[in-house]
């Protein structure tokens, strides 16, 4: 996945909607763990801060917690568009 380092979205907003399509589309589903800190540094390229902001992002929203030494897991699904 890439990430547009000139535009006006930063980084870590970048990535936490990459995350939450991916949970939304059920790349991820809920149970399942999101890709850990070390695995998403290889595939953004980014510093593990950045990361930490965009994890933090979907936490705060409520789609992910941390499970000590397990790591993140997904625990609610991206609410989908109304089909009306």
């Amino acid at each position: 996945m890439t990430i547009d380092r000139e535009g006006p979205v930063p980084p870590y907003r970048q990535i936490a909607a990459q995350l939450r399509e991916r949970i939304a589309d059920g790349s991820i589903p809920v149970g399942r763990r999101i890709p850990s800190l070390v695995e998403m540094e290889q595939e953004y390229g980014v510093a593990r801060d950045t990361l930490r902001k965009a994890v933090q992002v979907l936490k705060d929203e409520g789609l992910v917690e941390t499970v000590n030494g397990m790591g993140i897991y997904v625990i609610k699904a991206t609410a989908e568009p109304d089909a009306r």
